[in-house]
């Protein structure tokens, strides 16, 4: 592999593990907090990708799908914890991921009504649709902000849980849910806001990468295959297990296309096998 192939699918992973980030630290923050499977997670990622798609076509501006595309996910999924979800926390693990499979089901057939099952394309940002010339490579602008997008996240997040007393409160949930709530707080509107802002960062995911790789009716269970794999790597609850493991599936996912095509898929799930034989937490997660 020449050196600047190397450099191309080394920026690629890191790239596309942003990308894994934002798509499973809403996941770990979820499973770390409510202690609840959530296997409609994907759908999110799913539903925001043709939220962009659409908002692209009706209005011509991507700027517009970014800004609307988590925004409504959001809401989308204040409403389903409100009226279904909130009544399963109770429930075992087998029982949330059935009903929330289900709810991943629907919103997959919603938008196959809508949109049909073909895929779709979006177009990239005009103003991003260049390329940038790093030394004597060239790279799309595209790829490297999306880069900065999710690194932006990744600091308002960690300034977020590390700074302010809602993230003291979801650090301390996510160790003791029962002790929160003997303080005071209001456990229930804390589940719904941890709900809903892990639904806004698949999302924020769906839309940045629809101009990469299109939109279609079943990438929410490839995204959701990719986002456990990456919570298993990283560990479960930590903002640092997800954006490590986000970058090193991503890097591993890259170069392998390269190396192995055919077995980059199959190298992401030995990476992760290889990490709980060699610490069953999680690279970062709690022992």
């Amino acid at each position: 592999m020449s050196a600047q192939l190397l450099l191309f699918q080394v920026l690629n992973g890191v790239g596309i593990g942003m990308i894994y980030f934002l798509l499973s630290v809403g996941l770990t923050l979820i499973f770390g907090l409510m202690r609840f499977v959530n296997f409609a997670h994907g759908a999110f990622y799913l539903v925001a990708a043709y939220i962009a798609y659409a908002v692209v076509i009706w209005t011509g501006s991507f700027w517009w799908a970014l800004l609307l595309g988590p925004a409504i996910v959001a809401v989308l999924a204040l409403v389903i914890e409100r009226l279904l979800l909130r009544h399963t926390y109770s429930l075992p693990h087998e029982a949330q991921i059935l009903i929330t499979f289900a709810v991943a089901l629907f919103l997959q057939e919603m938008v196959i009504l809508i949109f049909t099952p073909l895929g779709h394309n979006v177009p990239v940002p005009p103003a991003l649709s260049g390329v940038l010339f790093l030394g004597p490579y060239v790279y799309p602008a595209y790829r490297l902000a999306v880069v900065g997008v999710a690194a932006l996240v990744a600091i308002m997040l960690w300034i977020a849980i590390e700074r302010t007393k809602m993230g003291s409160i979801l650090r301390a949930g996510s160790e003791s849910a029962e002790m929160v709530g003997l303080l005071g707080i209001n456990v229930d509107r804390v589940f719904m806001a941890t709900f809903a802002l892990g639904a806004a960062l698949a999302g924020l995911a769906g839309v940045l990468v629809a101009p990469l790789r299109g939109v279609e009716p079943f990438m929410s269970a490839e995204a959701l295959g990719i986002a456990f794999v990456v919570v298993v790597v990283g560990g479960l609850g930590t903002l640092s297990g997800a954006l490590v493991g986000g970058i090193l599936i991503g890097l591993v996912q890259s170069i392998m296309s390269t190396l192995w095509p055919e077995g980059a898929q199959l190298m992401i799930y030995a990476s992760m096998a290889l990490v709980i034989l060699i610490r069953p937490t999680g690279l970062l997660g709690r022992i």
